[in-house]
């Protein structure tokens, strides 16, 4: 367990055999090892001190080497033996030193003020502010409990107010529990009222319904709606002429082919038919995109016109092509003999009219609206900007087309006397409609994606936001075309923090907030000052925001959404 006075026995035995090998026997030995008792039992209570003090050592004779300088310059080293002073002078020395307590130096200890953390859970609702309607409606209050809360003023989210009053959320719930007494209370009177608002929304059902049936039986007096006056002018204008026309080319070419029984007139007619269902489709389209936007659809309903045109694009390919190529294999398989063409030569020939005069309708509007975009007539098709009247445009050049196809395949029959090539013309105008199908289809599916706008556009409305001072970067830049000319735009926005700060204190009294900066002796004042005015920088960049996005709207019209999101 000590190996320390393990050691010192072994060595005592040692030096007991020593001396009495050296002679006169034990009892010899016995008298010369009294002096080395006091040396031994010092070894072995040596051997377990640690060695934290290092003047505890054998005791032994020191030899010491001094340098004896000759007259002749050279020196010699001769050996200077000291003897060791008494063992008991020493170990008392050694025991004095151990007894005397340590002398430490006085500890400077610096204290840093650290602010403690708070713990605010996973939902913390203290700070949160309540609109007057909210709180109403989720805490079924009346207005009048909302005057003896206390009322904050922030800033609108809203373009056409600048503030409105807000009310703390642990207010309103105290003033909710103060009123009803318990939240067992509170829930049953929410459930109350969500019933009876069901119920109203049904007798309001009911009542619209029975209004519209009495309007119609007396008639409708009242002004002319928004959904009725955009068909007045713009691409709604060119769908209605589109309707008209079509529908009577439809009507006068399927008496032609129950006359002459032509296959390639059955194809016109079929190609009139689809046509005057798809711009039904492109109309209805039209009425909903102009409706206004409610809670269930923020951006509105301006999709409408892609979607009515990718529908009439289906019905484009499965109804015009469909049914030609169907007709024409037919006619290829089994043909038959054809009365007299000179009808459906003359309905075709009105057909080439009215098709094309409703083609240069749907010209002059696209030419229109291209130069109010500032892009080429060819670009602005392309790109499928104004649906609606893409598709117009397409139909009525693959009908005229397709009347020139239709009308030389006949003639070729009244010709030779071969029904083939009237089938072959059945094939021919499918095939046309199939292009026109698949066109519409790829542009309207790219619309609906989300298509971003013009390159040039996305940097000129970088630019506008880079030049403002308080920005340093713009960052994820996102604008898509929402359709009838609106634009969303969407980019991370790197402030600049200084002149953010600056923005702030310009409108500051310095003199007030130097008398402040002197009174901060502790760091709860500290806390209290440094959160007093970091929620009014954060509300002097969330001005910042609302300024950019302002000046954005207002040099770019077409931009209709903006979010700048805080990087």
């Amino acid at each position: 367990m000590f190996p320390g006075l393990a050691a010192a026995a072994a060595a005592h035995r040692c030096s007991w055999a020593a001396l009495c090998r050296l002679g006169g026997g034990p009892a010899v030995a016995r008298g010369r090892s009294q002096g080395w008792k006091n040396l031994m039992t010092f070894e072995s209570f040596t051997s377990m001190i640690p060695s934290i003090h290092p003047q505890i050592s054998v005791l032994n004779q020191v030899k010491l080497y001094s340098t004896n300088v000759q007259k002749g310059g050279q020196g010699s080293q001769t050996p200077r033996t000291d003897k060791a002073p008494p063992l008991t002078q020493a170990a008392e020395n050694i025991g004095a030193e151990l007894k005397a307590p340590l002398k430490q130096d006085p500890l400077q200890v610096r204290v840093k003020a650290v602010l403690k953390k708070r713990e605010y859970g996973s939902k913390y609702t203290k700070n949160n502010f309540i609109t007057g309607v909210r709180a109403i409606n989720e805490f079924c209050l009346k207005s009048s409990d909302l005057e003896q809360l206390r009322k904050i003023r922030r800033r609108s989210p809203h373009d056409d107010t600048e503030s409105f009053t807000v009310f703390l959320r642990s207010d309103v719930e105290a003033k909710a529990l103060e009123v009803w007494g318990s939240l067992e209370a509170l829930a049953r009177e929410k459930k109350l009222r969500k019933e009876a608002e069901i119920e109203y929304r049904e007798r309001l059902f009911r009542n619209q319904r029975i209004l519209r049936e009495y309007g119609d039986f007396l008639g409708n007096t009242k002004p002319r709606s928004r959904a009725i006056s955009v068909f007045l002018k713009g691409p709604g204008k060119v769908v209605m002429v589109a309707i008209c026309i079509n529908g009577l080319n439809c009507f006068f070419k399927f008496l032609a082919w129950i006359y002459t029984g032509s296959a390639s007139m059955f194809s016109e007619a079929i190609h009139s038919l689809s046509d005057t269902c798809n711009q039904g489709l492109l109309a209805l389209g039209i009425s909903k995109s102009v409706q206004t936007p409610d809670p269930s659809h923020p951006y509105g309903f301006s999709n409408m016109r892609y979607i009515s045109s990718l529908i009439s694009g289906v019905g484009i390919f499965m109804m015009g092509a469909g049914l030609s190529w169907y007709h024409g294999i037919m006619g290829l398989l089994h043909p038959q003999p054809m009365e007299s063409l000179l009808w459906a030569y003359c309905i075709l020939a009105g057909s080439l009219v009215s098709e094309g005069a409703t083609l240069l309708v749907a010209i002059n509007e696209l030419r229109r609206s291209a130069q109010a975009n500032g892009t080429s007539f060819y670009k602005y098709v392309m790109e499928s900007r104004d649906p609606s009247t893409n598709v117009i445009l397409l139909e009525d050049t693959a009908a005229v087309l397709g009347v020139m196809i239709a009308a030389t395949c006949m003639g070729l029959t009244s010709i030779t006397g071969n029904p083939l090539y009237d089938s072959l013309g059945s094939l021919g105008v499918g095939t046309l409609l199939g292009v026109v199908s698949a066109f519409l289809i790829s542009t309207n599916i790219e619309a609906l994606l989300g298509r971003s706008i013009q390159p040039e556009q996305v940097q000129r409305l970088t630019e506008l936001l880079e030049s403002d001072p308080s920005v340093r970067a713009i960052h994820d830049v996102k604008a898509t075309d929402l359709g009838l000319g609106k634009v969303r735009f969407k980019a991370e926005v790197d402030f600049d923090g200084r002149v953010v700060t600056r923005s702030y204190l310009e409108k500051q009294d310095f003199d007030q907030m130097m008398q402040e900066i002197e009174e901060v002796k502790t760091p709860e004042q500290l806390e209290a000052f440094m959160l007093k005015h970091g929620e009014n920088i954060i509300d002097t960049l969330g001005a910042e925001v609302d300024r950019l996005e302002k000046e954005l709207k207002k040099r770019n019209p077409e931009v209709r959404h903006v979010d700048l999101e805080i990087l």
